[in-house]
């Protein structure tokens, strides 16, 4: 293909529709069918990353190797693809403006008044056709946050409207997702709201040249008829996007609808060969059908807010079918947890992940939590924070240090076992300024962390600021916890573990980063596996 083709992904009526999974099973359709695709998320909010939001405002931050903070989305993207994204993924009304400003500082605009047409939808065009214009896909997806109508998202709108019109026929084309509620009282489903909004994108000069629409009921042909008629497409291109058991079963209901079939009429691309979802399939299929359940305790401390644990939530659903077995997550909030009531909280469970997280709010719980595991031979796995609390408790109950900590909890303590990276000690902006992205380990042989990768040296992803303190390598390493990975460039320990219990790992990674559909991530595929032994026994 010699010029690359887009598809924007619009939303309407309410939030929250599933617009990155849309364009995710789109994608996974497309990419079965033998095109190189790619998705992008453009975000509506000043932000310039999601990386300085608390996790209950947006949910998880998701990092990709090139150390990008991005929208929960791109995990999404990278879960059905199978493709690593980058900092090019992902656009905020923050970066874009910023970067405008840094043009105008610059003297870059030659003295002109700079506004949000030319100026800001230049800047955002351009960004929507970076990774077009690689020449490394086919076809770029961009999914555009927020929902038409908003004030936020009018420059994104106008930058698709002028971007569809200057790429010219068939080369760029516009999903609008909306809703059709079905109202109980009156038994029947309405598509008023869909019309209104596809009648607002209209007035902002776009057409929608295929409707996704979301509903908890079959549409009859006469709704699909109607919708089509009152806004303005062909019949074929009214989808359904019916509620599923899980988001993994979208492709296929999409497949079904025959999404993928009339993008590729409309941007004028042949059909090439049905999708090849037979892996995708075999791992629905074990997904579906378990052979047993294990119950993990999520100790965190935003479990009131599970996107707060997206990509791990995933991970163990991936793991799961690896291992043919229903994983029951269940969420315990590290601030109700103490000496008196874990044994009834963590007691009867199969495993325990203690997840990652910032600040001292909640932390004696997961310390709490790792001491109790660690006694009792459940299996645990910390992650980044978490791995930093099994140091701590470590530190205190068999070093002997009762005030060990983390100098983010008690910059005083007199055994600060995990530290602030020398690097990170005159950093005053937040945004952006952690260790961030793809850094390499080298695992140490004959140790569990061995037994599960199979390898001398990994890449995995980051997202922290303070670190293991080295100083304390030698007495936590003669007193049995292991440091197994090590980082070949800084030195700081990645990976710590204990050999004389049924599965005890902490790293100070983020492995959920990197767990997909094709490639379940080996540590949590081995930890379920070790769940699976502990509830047999």
């Amino acid at each position: 293909m010699n010029q690359t083709k887009y598809i924007f992904v619009t939303g309407g009526v309410t939030s929250s529709l599933g617009k990155g999974i849309i364009a995710a099973s789109l994608a996974k359709l497309l990419q079965g069918r033998g095109y190189r695709t790619t998705i992008q998320k453009f975000d509506p909010y000043i932000n310039v990353d999601p990386g300085t939001l608390n996790p209950y405002e947006h949910g998880e931050c998701y990092v990709t190797d090139d150390g990008a903070e991005t929208d929960l989305d791109l995990g999404h993207y990278e879960r059905f693809l199978n493709v690593p994204t980058s900092q090019a993924n992902n656009v905020t009304t923050g970066r874009v403006y910023l970067s405008v400003i840094e043009k105008e500082r610059r003297g870059e605009f030659l003295g002109k008044t700079v506004q949000v047409v030319p100026h800001i939808t230049n800047e955002i065009k351009d960004r929507m056709q970076l990774l077009g214009k690689s020449g490394d896909y086919d076809i770029v997806i961009t999914e555009i946050g927020g929902t038409v109508g908003d004030i936020e998202s009018l420059p994104y709108i106008e930058s698709v409207r002028q971007l569809v019109w200057e790429l010219g026929e068939n080369n760029g084309i516009v999903i609008h997702l909306t809703l059709v509620p079905y109202l109980a009282a009156a038994g029947e489903l309405k598509t008023k709201p869909t019309q209104h909004s596809v009648k607002t994108l209209m007035e902002s000069g776009i057409k929608a040249d295929i409707l996704v629409c979301r509903t908890e009921h079959e549409l009859s042909q006469e709704l699909r008829q109607k919708l089509a008629l009152f806004c303005n497409v062909k019949k074929e291109a009214v989808i359904q996007s019916i509620d599923a058991s899980t988001i993994y079963e979208v492709p296929n209901l999409m497949l079904e609808e025959g999404l993928d079939v009339v993008a590729l009429k409309k941007l004028d691309l042949p059909k090439k060969a049905s999708p090849d979802l037979k892996n995708w399939n075999t791992f629905l299929k074990r997904l579906k059908s378990p052979k047993q359940t294990v119950n993990i305790g999520l100790v965190g401390k935003y479990v009131e807010m599970q996107d707060c644990y997206k990509s791990i939530l995933e991970a163990f659903i991936h793991a799961g079918a690896a291992n043919e077995t229903k994983v029951n997550v269940i969420s315990i909030h590290s601030e109700h947890i103490n000496a008196e009531n874990v044994e009834e909280k963590l007691g009867t469970l199969d495993g325990v992940l203690v997840a990652p997280g910032f600040g001292e709010r909640g932390i004696e719980g997961k310390i709490e939590a790792v001491r109790f595991v660690r006694e009792n031979n459940i299996p645990f796995f910390g992650i980044c924070l978490g791995m930093q609390m099994s140091v701590i408790e470590y530190s205190r109950n068999i070093l002997g240090y009762k005030e060990a900590n983390s100098t983010e909890m008690n910059d005083k303590t007199p055994h600060p076992v995990v530290n602030l990276m020398e690097e990170q000690k005159n950093v005053t902006d937040k945004g952006g300024t952690m260790r961030l992205g793809a850094w390499k380990c080298d695992i140490k042989p004959d140790t569990l962390a061995y037994k599960i990768y199979g390898e001398k040296t990994i890449s995995e992803r980051h997202r922290h600021r303070y670190e293991y303190n080295n100083k304390y390598a030698d007495e936590l390493q003669k007193a049995g916890l292991k440091a197994s990975g090590v980082n070949p460039d800084t030195g700081l320990v990645e990976i710590v573990e204990l050999e004389n219990h049924p599965f005890f790992i902490g790293v100070q990674y983020h492995p959920e980063y990197k767990s997909t559909v094709a490639n379940p991530h080996p540590i949590f595929v081995n930890f379920v596996a070790a769940a699976v032994n502990a509830h047999k026994k």
